[in-house]
């Protein structure tokens, strides 16, 4: 906790009291797996009835029908289920399920997933558009490229092409309908006690996140269609890595904000208007989401 009193001063900056408490409550615990259906390989009924057979339960999640908590089971259980292995499911937070929903995408239209590996959301939005979608999932890092074509394959996602270089080096040639940019981030919104992370976060981290977060924003703006829609995520908390960074984005580069509509289970913190940033707790990572429309 005491390396962390800097963080603590920022939130409590930034939200209040409260809400920074409520933050810190967040980090101190230990989530249930979560995991998504793969509706490209299977259906919700069918995996249900498959873990049930292992004495598995599944509780729903009222705001995704595709979407699971396995309270009483491990990630090391359900990796060695035939499900798992067949890319029937995806091990994935609840919070990161939310950007591909709010980015929408239909059959036939063109989406850019700017920082795409291990390839949770690309593989998501391709189970959303039932595989009609072209996307371009774009990744710098060579390992994390190839873990990105594995999960790619595995969870059997069509019409899918990996580029291997960095997304702020995109020829401004390109034009998308539809990007995702879940953005490199601090992590401060996954922050857990129990596994060491606290140590991995500073302040530095922070600054140079945000840094390139703007970078990359300023970048996806312009490579959006008129009339396309653009969803920015991170897995932070810091306003300063979210909000702010959305401001002086759509000030350099235009585009407006779409209000998100928030399911009413999820924990959400003050945020800039229109936007959601999800309140770490007993299901949820922290999390921010805005939605932009050029």
């Amino acid at each position: 906790m005491q390396q962390l009193a800097w963080l603590s001063e920022k939130l409590i900056a930034a939200y209040g009291r409260e809400f920074a408490d409520r933050i810190f409550e967040g980090y101190s615990i230990n989530r249930p797996v979560t995991l998504r259906v793969n509706t490209l390989k299977s259906a919700p009924a069918k995996v249900r009835e498959a873990f049930s057979a292992v004495n598995i339960p599944l509780m729903p999640v009222g705001w995704y029908e595709d979407a699971f908590i396995a309270e009483t089971a491990s990630e090391h259980e359900i990796k060695r289920l035939t499900a798992y292995l067949e890319g029937e499911i995806y091990l994935q937070s609840l919070s990161s399920m939310l950007p591909p929903l709010f980015l929408d995408a239909k059959e036939g239209e063109s989406v850019l997933d700017m920082t795409a590996a291990p390839g949770g959301k690309t593989t998501q939005i391709s189970a959303l558009t039932e595989g009609k979608a072209f996307i371009t999932a774009c990744e710098k890092d060579k390992l994390r490229a190839e873990r990105l074509r594995f999960n790619i394959a595995r969870q059997g996602a069509p019409r899918v092409s990996v580029l291997q270089c960095d997304a702020l080096k995109l020829d401004d040639f390109f034009r998308f309908d539809r990007i995702l940019l879940d953005a490199p981030c601090s992590g401060s919104g996954t922050i857990c006690f129990a596994d060491g992370a606290p140590q991995k976060i500073s302040p530095l981290l922070v600054k140079n996140s945000a840094s390139l977060q703007e970078k990359l924003l300023v970048k996806a703006l312009r490579l959006l269609k008129k009339g396309g829609t653009l969803v920015y995520s991170t897995c932070s908390v810091c306003p300063e890595e979210n909000g702010e960074i959305v401001e002086r984005a759509l000030k350099t580069a235009g585009g407006n904000l779409q209000e998100i509509v928030v399911p009413e289970e999820i924990p959400a913190l003050p945020s800039l208007s229109g936007t959601l940033t999800v309140c770490p707790n007993v299901l949820y990572e922290g999390f921010f989401v805005a939605k932009i429309v050029r």
